[in-house]
């Protein structure tokens, strides 16, 4: 027991229940998947600034197993980044993976899906992020009249105030509609 490596101060501990679903126990947890992808990169101990400063690139975070097949792997990666092109800090990391827990209440997910669709973050989700969106969905399989018709049919069927985007608001009405969204917007840690 004398010579175990403290991998957080007590006070960061703390502070990371504090702003996560999580228990000190899967914060630990957390952090042995973070270091196992990159054990080069990051350091066993990070009682300092490192969980904030030191990052691993989005390439491997997004080949973890619940990622690998996920259209939407790099998009997930930087939403969940300070400027959406840096690699990944700890703390990036325990956000994600706090946000997609079982935990994580529904308000939180649906705030997030949004912003991953978001994708020219104008906090609107607009013709163009629905085709983006679509592409990812079906892979490319898709030709570009195929693609517009499904956006411009989602804006017909959601947008409620007829200004040809969804707000976040008619964002969430959809979500709520959606039966299997909580169980689809889940990673287990």
């Amino acid at each position: 027991m004398g010579n175990q490596v403290i991998t957080f101060t007590e006070q960061q501990l703390e502070n990371y229940q504090d702003c996560t679903f999580f228990t000190r126990k899967e914060i630990l947890r957390v952090f042995k998947r973070f270091r196992d992808m990159c054990p080069d990169i990051v350091p066993k101990q990070m009682t300092h600034d490192e969980p904030r400063t030191i990052g691993i690139p989005t390439r491997y975070v997004e080949q973890l197993p619940e990622l690998r097949e996920n259209p939407f792997r790099r998009r997930i990666c930087e939403v969940f980044t300070d400027d959406g092109i840096r690699d990944l800090t700890f703390e990036d990391f325990l956000d994600m993976l706090s946000v997609f827990s079982e935990q994580a209440p529904r308000n939180i997910k649906v705030y997030y899906a949004f912003k991953i669709y978001d994708f020219d973050g104008d906090d609107y989700i607009g013709v163009r992020d629905l085709e983006e969106a679509t592409k990812l969905l079906t892979r490319n399989e898709l030709n570009a009249e195929e693609i517009a018709q499904v956006a411009e049919k989602v804006i017909e069927e959601a947008d409620v105030d007829g200004d040809g985007k969804l707000s976040y608001m008619e964002f969430e009405q959809v979500i709520l509609r959606a039966p299997d969204f909580i169980s689809t917007f889940h990673i287990r840690i």
